[in-house]
């Protein structure tokens, strides 16, 4: 929800599946107009790695995502206590998509919660 809420706030039109299907968010990019499969997962903080953070991006039976299952992966970074925090990169049929914290913002598009009421307002041409 977290993800789609994110896509929702940034202007990203989100549809709703009738069927079963291999991404779990298709959505309309604002500014192209243009479909787009997306596949959301959860941002581990790894400790081990010196605080990197990291998306698996494998499906069930262990082989990544192809462009077919997915266009962009979105990951979820959600901390107790906190608002959880969206990136979304292309997908390049990684198995695992590493970042520092640091660099996580340049590496990837944050996609604010919050809602971005001058987006809102030209995608529905109503005044902010």
């Amino acid at each position: 929800m977290a993800a789609r809420l994110a896509l929702l706030a940034n202007g990203w039109t989100v549809h709703t599946a009738d069927t079963d299907e291999s991404y779990d968010v298709l959505a309309t990019d604002p500014l192209t107009g243009h479909h787009v499969k997306i596949q959301v997962k959860t941002i581990r903080q790894r400790m081990d790695r010196g605080g990197d953070l990291v998306v698996y991006a494998k499906k069930g039976n262990g082989t990544t995502y192809d462009r077919a299952d997915a266009d962009y992966i979105v990951g979820v970074w959600a901390v107790d206590g906190e608002t959880p925090r969206v990136f979304m990169f292309e997908n390049r049929m990684l198995g695992e998509y590493w970042a520092s914290e640091a660099r996580a913002s340049e590496r990837w598009i944050e996609l604010p919660i919050s809602l971005n009421r001058v987006t809102v307002a030209e995608a529905t041409n109503v005044p902010a």
